[in-house]
């Protein structure tokens, strides 16, 4: 830009020692041709970056492996898995038996241990026993709901680095649509000194330093919405990142890939997410941990056990037989009877009939949510791809080519200074228009990658 002022402030020195109009205007023709085809205007697809990432710009990938590491939902979310894996082992293991200590028998008006025949001391133990199967489900409903919260885990890291790239695309797409406004903001002043200089020295019209000026009163607004768009986010990434808000994130001026690859069909990507989808996973195991407790429910209508054993101690002499009083063994043996079937396991079962039945229809709406957002986001994609390639290929060439072709009729005086600035208007709003395409289909893609069960989908 160093180029550009020198050559401004030489044209401007020319004006004001009467140089010819066709020299004037040679000044407008360098300092255009200087602003639409420098670098920072437009890059190529699969461009190499100019400069390597300087220390503290944030790559893409580094975004998306710090969220996986420090992101506190992502990290909520994993402990709950760890807690539920901890579930089965409890399930399946026995009730904890019981121990008594009971003093039995004691008369009322000496409380004495040896008086009575029956009076004693006992110490039982007892220990319930389920109906045969039954741990053995608790232990499958307990290991699917394991299963399953990994599989929601997988899910969320998914959908947590389909967010990040989304989200820094779009903060991308910010940063460079402010470089291309920036640019043009000194190209604007550049015509303003221009055209109020020629205007000065009776070689121009006022009307074309309003016009400039009014240009860059446009261009300053729209930096003004779109710094305020960067700055939320800025705010969004910070948070999935686990950043202090206000934390100032810097991304490189070039991403390592600008790559818009083919996509498989919709069809083929709906099988690969049945075969490998982690939200589908975790809807197949909870519907097979219901089923699990249905059959529980259905094995409550049997009988449950429990045996036990006691020893009672006895103080004071047998006065029939003589001698100390015999001690007492006893056992037992308890079964659960099942006396309020119609109104309690019964229900139960209907409950369980109910949840299968929920669980069977929460799969088929992820089933169908992930179908649509299938189509949706390969839709988007192949729409954005189509427009990155209309602008490439011939949209932003043409304005190039129609910016030079004012230029030259300007220096010739066949068109007037509104046709030049509206040219180059039309360039930088189609080289803005170019990154915003690429980050809609970046991101459309990243989403897609997560709706069809991958990270990353030909990246």
């Amino acid at each position: 830009m160093s180029f550009l002022r020198g050559l401004t402030s030489r044209f401007m020195r020319r004006a004001n020692r009467g140089a010819p109009r066709r020299g004037k205007r040679a000044g407008i023709v360098a300092a255009c041709a200087f602003v639409c085809l420098s670098p920072g205007g437009f890059a190529q697809e699969g461009e190499p970056a100019a400069n390597a990432p300087a220390t503290g710009q944030l790559a893409l990938a580094d975004a998306v492996q710090i969220a996986l590491s420090a992101n506190p939902n992502f990290a909520a979310s994993l402990a709950n898995a760890q807690a539920l894996q901890e579930v089965p082992s409890q399930a399946g293991a026995l009730p904890d038996p019981m121990i008594g200590l009971n003093a039995m028998n004691l008369p009322v008006d000496s409380l004495s241990l040896d008086r009575e025949p029956m009076t004693q001391l006992q110490l039982t133990f007892s220990q319930a026993i389920p109906y045969p199967g039954n741990r053995r489900l608790l232990v499958d409903a307990a290991q699917f709901e394991a299963d399953a919260g990994f599989a929601r885990v997988e899910d969320m890291r998914l959908t947590l680095a389909a967010r990040v790239r989304t989200t820094w695309w779009r903060l991308f797409q910010r940063d460079r649509a402010l470089q291309i406004v920036e640019q043009n903001q000194a190209l604007m002043r550049d015509f303003i000194e221009i055209a109020r200089t020629r205007y000065e020295v009776g070689g121009g019209l006022q009307q074309d330093v309003l016009l400039a000026q009014l240009e860059l009163s446009r261009l300053l607004e729209r930096e003004l919405g779109i710094a305020a768009t960067r700055s939320r986010t800025e705010a969004m990434l910070a948070e999935l990142l686990d950043r202090t808000p206000g934390d100032r994130i810097v991304l490189p001026q070039a991403p390592d890939n600008l790559r818009l690859p083919d996509v498989p069909a919709e069809d083929e990507l709906l099988q690969q997410a049945v075969a490998a989808h982690p939200a589908l996973a975790a809807d197949n195991a909870l519907v097979d941990a219901a089923r699990a407790r249905l059959d529980l429910s259905e094995q409550f209508t049997r009988p449950n056990f429990s045996v036990g054993a006691g020893y009672g101690y006895r103080q004071g002499e047998d006065p029939l037989r003589g001698g100390d009083r015999s001690d007492f063994v006893s056992v037992m043996f308890n079964v659960s009877v099942p006396l309020y079937a119609k109104s309690k396991q019964r229900r139960a079962i209907e409950q369980r009939n109910h949840e299968v039945s929920q669980r069977r229809l929460l799969l088929r709406h992820t089933l169908g949510s992930i179908r649509s957002a299938i189509a949706a986001h390969r839709s988007d994609y192949e729409a954005a791809r189509e427009q990155v390639t209309l602008l490439e290929t011939a949209i932003i060439p043409q304005a190039q080519q129609t910016v030079t072709s004012m230029l030259a009729a300007y220096q010739a005086n066949e068109v007037d200074f509104l046709n030049v600035l509206n040219s180059q208007i039309t360039l930088y709003n189609a080289q803005i228009n170019y990154w915003d395409a690429l980050g809609t289909a970046k991101s459309a893609l990243a989403e897609l990658a997560a709706a069809s069960g991958q990270e990353v989908l030909y990246e």
